[in-house]
């Protein structure tokens, strides 16, 4: 007699959200910004210490004056995929926490930079809390839409896939060659990330699974933390 309620749990646990009853969608959704939040604060912390203890400092000055932000950037990008195939992966809850933990950790670390830069620019922060205020309000208008909507916007995935591969050459080409990418560039990247958002918030209603919350969250956690980015880029050009 018990046998058959686990079956059926089980069976729920496998759908993809849109095909799931209503609670069981609502608590996927539930959990995965729940995720999200807690990856965006712990990011925020971590930031913060590297700041303040300065214990980055000293590695970062010397990826700059040696002109190896590339080899760092490569390596955030493995780091990336094998946090990304953690988070993925049908094995322990363990493992896929432990691929959100390490992109939140490699995200922190990788935006020591540029957030020294800003800091020095405006000592108070007001560039990263401006940056950081309307980044959320970029992602918060996406995210409505696709909840509102229902839409599916997974016909962008080409898209943003070859424009991804697209600015990655010209990262590359700029970080050989000296060449400024300039604002245009900057604007580019914002709206790619914001396709982005789109693309991996109706992800969330109807390609993941219902028990795959991790796995969403660090989806969307990526998507934010490159926009942002680019917000804090475009921030900085006006000073």
């Amino acid at each position: 007699m018990s046998s058959a309620p686990d079956y059926e749990t089980s069976q729920e646990r496998d759908l993809f959200a849109i095909d799931a009853i209503a609670s069981d969608r609502a608590a996927f959704i539930r959990r995965t910004y729940v995720h999200l939040f807690l990856a965006v604060a712990s990011f925020a912390c971590l930031t913060g210490y590297f700041l303040t203890s300065h214990v980055l400092d000293g590695v970062m000055l010397r990826v700059i004056q040696n002109n190896q932000w590339l080899l760092v950037f490569g390596g955030f990008l493995v780091v990336s995929w094998i946090a990304s195939w953690m988070a993925r992966s049908g094995a322990s809850p363990a493992v896929q926490y432990g691929g959100l933990i390490l992109y939140t950790v490699a995200e922190a670390v990788i935006f020591v930079p540029i957030l020294i830069v800003a800091q020095r620019m405006a000592p108070g922060g007001e560039l990263i809390m401006q940056a950081g205020a309307l980044t959320l309000l970029i992602f918060g208008g996406l995210t409505a839409v696709v909840m509102l909507t229902g839409a599916d916007f997974s016909f962008l995935r080409t898209g943003l896939w070859v424009a991804s591969i697209a600015a990655l050459g010209l990262i590359v080409v700029g970080a050989f060659t000296g060449f400024s990418l300039g604002l245009w560039f900057v604007g580019g990247m914002i709206i790619l990330m914001s396709g982005y958002i789109l693309y991996d918030t109706s992800n969330v209603l109807h390609h993941y699974r219902t028990d795959q919350h991790v796995a969403a969250a660090l989806a969307l956690f990526a998507s934010l933390a490159t926009l942002f980015w680019y917000v804090l880029q475009l921030f900085m050009s006006r000073d």
